[in-house]
């Protein structure tokens, strides 16, 4: 039986890795993770925010369906655990003998923690690296290591007049007194406990990095790494919000973008990364102890992130409500033994498709975890019947704003019932700055995205559906759209 380690990374756009196109950045351990197994190319998130995306991980259900909906830092109203009997990988696992590892980043509920569903490990609660939590204090103390300190803060000024959300710092301590080497730290020790195991359970083991999520706090062998000078902005800068939602530029307010000159916007895209090849190298400790250990012919290995990061994409930073492939598509990587090395794969695929592969993998049913599919056979390099659209949802940040999307490999539709939808021709415009929704010469893909876009949240059972039906020609409604039968 085959063991699995998955490694999870924070707010980590696709731009920043080799494997996927970016020519600077020093990532080898992801890239020969990649080179070694399968990379897919079209890997979306269910929804661009850390708690409601983790949770569609745990439980294989699109965030409408597990209801967990908001960050709680920034709850808006919504549950902050998942209800009573919601299905999770994680307890299917442990039912069929599995040991279950998790270090690092939870943020997957307020009441119920890692260890509520069978996990062990260190309890890290935050959206952001705990450096005070006990755990993290005592590893200092084991290695005689500096405690955390910061200076040269970057932050930008807010709309009240304000300082803005911290954006990145140096870190004065040494890399292995960082929180990511401590969390590596931890799993390699889980790995061997695991690996020592006399009963020889398989074993199921995550390493959750809080990073490369800002603020991007980081020593000068990190922080310093990329010359900002030669650091290029990402093509969207040139946003301009015209024929936008605006809360798109209450956003990009919010984070104070245009408050940043255009050196210290470089300076953060430098910074972050840095932050991602710290993390790869971290990943490759994790990964020689696999191989010290002999796991390596019986382990999979998986790599993805809860959503992407702007880092001045759009003007924006962080992520919020606006459904850009810049927040949305993920790193994924899958490596099994025994199947084939070097595959790219097109088909668009999402966290909750690998749910569906780790109960594959243990050889458990796939069927509850009921929004995925098991990556296995596109892995195995097989073709069968598949997704050919991306469906995204978003539920609010800092106040409540439902988003739907509808993606092609050509074209993209987001509903904003409170503004302005959005049309994208992303052949034409790859980087989403031209909103077409009003164009004569898309109506036809519009009424095409949007009638299959209503026709797949009345059959997955998202009453997002309700609003559509009223405001969009979508074919006539074969049931009372008023709610109002008692007339008859």
């Amino acid at each position: 039986m085959t063991n699995i380690l998955f490694l999870m990374t924070d707010q980590h756009s696709v731009s920043t890795l080799g494997c996927y196109g970016n020519p600077t950045v020093s990532t080898p351990v992801l890239d020969g993770l990649a080179a070694s197994g399968t990379r897919f190319t079209n890997a979306f998130t269910p929804t661009a925010i850390c708690t409601p995306a983790r949770a569609s991980l745990l439980t294989g259900a699109a965030p409408f369906r597990h209801r967990l909906l908001a960050n709680y830092e920034r709850n808006v109203g919504y549950q902050e655990d998942l209800p009573d009997g919601q299905f999770t990988f994680a307890e299917a696992l442990a039912a069929a003998g599995w040991r279950l590892g998790l270090v690092g980043k939870w943020h997957g509920g307020v009441r119920r923690t890692a260890a509520s569903y069978g996990f062990e490990g260190p309890t890290l609660g935050g959206w952001h690296n705990p450096v005070d939590h006990p755990d993290y204090l005592a590893y200092l103390r084991e290695h005689d290591l500096p405690g955390y300190r910061i200076s040269d803060k970057v932050r930008g000024t807010a709309p009240n007049g304000g300082p803005g959300n911290l954006m990145a710092a140096r870190l004065h301590q040494p890399v292995e007194a960082t929180f990511e080497h401590y969390l590596a730290t931890r799993t390699i020790e889980m790995m061997e406990r695991f690996a020592a195991d006399p009963a020889r359970r398989p074993f199921f083991l995550a390493t959750h990095f809080f990073g490369p999520h800002l603020p991007y706090i980081l020593p000068d062998t990190h922080l310093d790494r990329y010359d900002p000078a030669t650091v290029p902005l990402p093509p969207s800068v040139a946003e301009t919000f015209d024929g936008k939602p605006p809360v798109q530029r209450n956003y990009s307010a919010h984070w104070a973008y245009d408050t940043l000159d255009e050196r210290t916007s470089r300076r953060l895209v430098a910074a972050y990364w840095g932050y991602v090849e710290l993390i790869d190298q971290e990943a490759g400790r994790i990964l020689e102890a696999m191989a010290r250990l002999g796991l390596a012919d019986d382990t999979a290995v998986v790599m993805t992130a809860d959503h992407g990061e702007f880092t001045g994409a759009h003007r924006l930073h962080d992520k919020g409500p606006a459904m850009y492939d810049d927040i949305y598509r993920i790193p994924a990587l899958v490596r099994v033994p025994g199947m084939p090395a070097g595959q790219r794969r097109d088909e668009f695929v999402t966290l909750m498709d690998l749910t569906a592969s780790i109960l594959d993998l243990a050889g458990l049913p796939t069927t509850d975890a009921v929004d995925g599919h098991s990556l296995l056979p596109l892995v195995a390099g097989d073709t069968p019947p598949w997704r050919t659209t991306m469906l995204a949802e978003f539920h609010g940040h800092h106040f409540p704003y439902p988003q739907r999307m509808l993606r092609t490999a050509t074209h993209k539709l987001v509903v904003n019932p409170e503004s302005v939808n959005e049309l994208y021709d992303l052949r034409a415009d790859p980087y989403e700055l031209t909103n077409r929704i009003d164009d004569p010469a898309l109506a036809g893909v519009q009424r095409a995205l949007t009638t299959e876009l209503h026709r797949q949240l009345r059959a997955r059972g998202d009453n997002f559906h309700h609003w559509m039906t009223s405001m969009f020609d979508v074919g006539g409604a074969d049931y009372d759209t008023t709610l109002s039968s008692f007339e008859t």
